[in-house]
């Protein structure tokens, strides 16, 4: 029921975004470009990526991100031919994470009763199902999160079950998911290693150690060869120029000055903001475990960005943490119940029921009373509380935690389903709808960047932006700011040199215009990407990243 819940509501999000023009060529329709390459048994590529950063020709969107795993997708295209099979798609991967959380949840509470297991087990489904990060994700279209977070999760219950070899087995294919995944995997390798350690399990300390290693060492073969080799630019994504002028500079910022990059993570206040929302919906539980050390880098590469994209909660890269955060959290929550119910940990040799042993990866069992039985370990204290696990303050932050993220999730995103409104398209939107309809098949289109999916399957379709590409039809809006123009006034400025120079108005309703090329004229400042091409980046309009939660 819980996989059926989260699958329906990731779906609907996802299906409303669509109907109602929320999706986007940036970034729905580079996808559906990409997979669609896949399915032709080609290179993944994308005109709309290509043209709009001018990139050269040939350029591959593997040379954008390392995510050979979008391969997967390429044969649900031979079934629908269509940019919603990524929607349904994400939805399914999201959903399919579901039976692995009770799994989790069920490890981090083994030894407890079989009625608290299995309501901690429904629980976790839950909050995971509903959680704000994945409706975000699905509001957001589809990117390559939808397989993140269903191997991430793997990952880690693969490494509380200590069944290692499996676990390095996600953690390869968490790798192919983009090229920054092997700093998650170096960190969960280090966290495996001690784990392994402490349980005296040699192999699964030798597992971790290589993971450690090989994780980073994927990323930088990534960033450092395989991207430039498919049309990529080194440094391309380097948005750290506050911490250091490439990543090695900025290691050793970190280790020399490293009061300076926490003020980088800090400033602008929505840093924390941010930091304060994603940890604050599981109510502080994932610091109480070192689970959250994987989280580390994706926490870092937003908060020490220059990029305002990066810093609100309201984008797909908060579903990126949300398998590592309410992991760590259920591994707390575990920690506060067995405080409380006064159980040993786990992984001793007797739980309270005397029901055996479970292979959990916790610290060794405390020592033997006379009587054999053994001590109960100390509950210590809670990361970032200072409580003891067994304080009733700590004991009200599962449920806290439980509350806040579903709060947090009708607020952000599972809230607009509920909403008729959200379901119908403005007017704006319907007109852009209703000119696409007029454009034939095969023809060549500078569109607007939240029509741009619809064309993706019949036309050559580029979005629309301040450099005239010289295409046959041009859809855009002029009444209000479509990414990436800076402001409106840029837009009609655009349209007004098209009319000018070879386009007529074709049609026009409700602050959309549809152009077409009657006059073979050459338009003041018409580029296509050539070999020479350098690719440029666009600016950030001011009010981007200023607030936590505008869309």
């Amino acid at each position: 029921m819980l996989t059926a819940l989260c699958f329906l509501v990731c779906c609907g999000i996802g299906l409303q975004s669509w109907t109602a023009l929320r999706v986007a060529g940036f970034d729905l329709g580079i996808f559906d470009q990409a997979v669609r390459s896949y399915a032709d048994f080609a290179l993944p590529r994308s005109a709309i990526k290509n043209v709009h950063h001018e990139f050269p020709p040939g350029f591959s969107v593997l040379g954008d991100h390392f995510s050979p795993v979008l391969a997967l997708l390429a044969p649900l295209y031979w079934v629908w031919d269509d940019p919603r099979t990524l929607i349904v798609a994400q939805a399914a991967l999201f959903a399919a994470g579901v039976p692995v959380v009770r799994r989790i949840a069920r490890h981090c509470f083994a030894g407890a009763a079989p009625a608290a297991v299995r309501r901690a087990a429904d629980t976790a489904g839950l909050v995971y199902a509903l959680g704000w990060p994945l409706a975000n994700a699905a509001y957001s279209g589809f990117h390559e999160v939808a397989f993140a977070v269903p191997v991430t999760l793997l990952m880690l219950e693969r490494g509380l079950a200590r069944r290692h070899g499996t676990a390095a087995l996600w953690a390869a294919v968490l790798c192919t998911v983009k090229e920054d995944m092997g700093l998650v995997v170096g960190l969960f390798g280090a966290l495996l290693a001690v784990r392994a350690h402490r349980a005296g399990s040699r192999g699964g300390r030798t597992t971790g150690l290589v993971l450690m290693v090989a994780g980073p060492a994927v990323t930088a073969v990534a960033v450092r060869w395989f991207l430039p080799a498919m049309g990529g630019v080194p440094g391309y994504y380097w948005s750290y120029g506050r911490v250091g002028a490439d990543p090695g500079e900025a290691l050793v910022r970190l280790v020399t000055e490293p009061w300076a990059v926490a003020l980088v993570a800090v400033t602008p206040t929505v840093k924390v903001a941010l930091l304060a929302w994603l940890l604050g919906t599981l109510a502080l539980l994932p610091l109480g475990s070192p689970t959250f050390l994987p989280a580390l880098p994706l926490l870092a590469e937003r908060v020490l960005s220059d990029n305002p994209n990066h810093w609100p909660a309201i984008h797909h890269y908060d579903a990126f943490l949300w398998p590592i955060l309410l992991t760590a959290a259920l591994e707390t929550a575990g920690r506060v119940h067995r405080a409380r119910s006064r159980l040993p940990h786990p992984s001793g040799r007797e739980h309270a029921s005397g029901a055996g042993q479970h292979p959990g990866l916790g610290r060794p069992p405390g020592p033997e009373l006379p009587s054999g039985r053994e001590r109960p370990p100390r509950p210590g204290r809670l990361r970032g509380t200072g409580w003891p696990a067994g304080h009733p303050a700590a004991a009200a932050l599962p449920g806290a935690a439980v509350a806040l993220s579903t709060a947090a999730t009708l607020f952000l995103g599972a809230g607009v389903l509920l909403n008729p409104q959200s379901w119908r398209p403005d007017p704006e939107a319907r007109a852009l709808v209703q000119a696409a309809e007029l454009i034939p098949d095969g023809a060549t289109v500078e569109a607007d960047n939240n029509i741009a999916p619809r064309l993706t399957s019949r036309t050559d379709v580029v979005i629309a932006d301040a450099t005239p590409r010289g295409a046959d039809w041009v859809l855009m809006r002029e009444g209000r700011r479509s990414f990436p123009f800076l402001s409106a006034a840029d837009q009609r400025r655009r349209i007004a040199l098209l009319r000018d120079h070879g386009y007529t108005e074709t049609w026009s309703r409700d602050g959309v215009v549809l152009l077409h090329r009657t006059r073979a004229e050459t338009v003041p400042g018409t580029r296509r990407p050539g070999p020479g091409s350098v690719p440029v980046r666009e600016r950030v309009p001011a009010d981007v990243g200023r607030d936590l939660f505008r869309r």
